[in-house]
């Protein structure tokens, strides 16, 4: 897919210091929670990393105390992601989850997902080796390979799973895996990286309601949803503002609609 032009009204020479401010006041640990982030910096090994994050991003819907809960009683369940789905049987998966539920995704759907990622590990080696498989130096994002990624994973899970492993070609913003990808890809003082050979410029930014009402208010966008071309424009402008990693400040614009400390700041900040 190729990139959308971005039609900025405000992006001018005073942004990127702005931007910048913030992501040096604000892109540090104390500030992840609460986020499903916080169950994910905390995995040494990567592939056990990649797994808390795809579960993680997957359930990063809806109030944010029930996403909490909802990850955590996963993971407390599996303790070392990786070892736990190689080691456990799908019927034992089954069993273990039996009776899950986060809003309207069942058990049968969220098993069946973790099925996927364990049958795609067997195969590919790990998450990681799945999306490189599919990623192509042409690619202008990280979107073709997500598509692939999203394509063999629901191949694997023998279910559709279109709200739980959503893909760019149904037209979705993919806002949950596009914050996943952001975890694993990029490295800073939040966000842990692993995925070491996978290009941060070639991202896209996970379009949420608040970066994308911040996105209006800033001139990226005038579009009135917040869709893949959405998100493709937003990220164009970022782009403009930071080739090599125009996701670089979503997490900073993010927590003032997350955060409870910064919220107010929000509602105060005057760009």
């Amino acid at each position: 897919m190729k990139r959308v032009e971005a039609r900025p009204k405000r992006l001018d020479s005073r942004l990127k210091p702005i931007l910048d401010d913030l992501y040096s006041r604000y892109n540090r640990p104390e500030y992840i929670t609460p986020d499903p982030l916080q169950f994910v910096v905390g995995y040494p090994d990567v592939r056990d990393r990649e797994i808390a994050g795809m579960i993680a991003s997957s359930l990063a819907f809806g109030n944010i105390a029930q996403i909490l809960r909802s990850i955590s009683g996963i993971l407390d369940t599996m303790t070392r992601p990786c070892s736990f789905l190689l080691e456990t049987d799908d019927r034992e998966i089954r069993r273990r989850f039996a009776g899950f539920r986060h809003r309207f995704v069942s058990d049968r759907e969220f098993t069946a997902m973790l099925i996927g990622v364990k049958r795609a590990i067997n195969r590919h080696g790990s998450l990681h080796g799945l999306f490189a498989h599919g990623m192509r130096p042409e690619h202008d994002s990280v979107l073709p390979a997500l598509e692939h990624f999203v394509q063999q994973l629901r191949a694997e899970a023998g279910r559709d799973l279109k709200f739980l492993l959503p893909s760019p070609r149904d037209g979705s913003a993919c806002k949950r895996l596009l914050l996943f990808l952001r975890w694993m890809v990029r490295h800073d003082a939040v966000d842990p990286g692993g995925w070491v050979d996978l290009s941060a410029e070639k991202l896209v930014v996970p379009l949420d309601t608040h970066l994308f009402r911040i996105a209006r208010q800033l001139g990226f966008t005038d579009r009135k949803q917040a869709n893949l071309r959405t998100a493709l424009e937003v990220t164009e402008a970022f782009r403009r503002i930071c080739p090599e990693d125009p996701v670089k400040y979503d997490f900073v614009l993010t927590r003032f609609g997350i955060h409870p400390k910064l919220s107010k700041q929000y509602r105060q900040h005057k760009w």
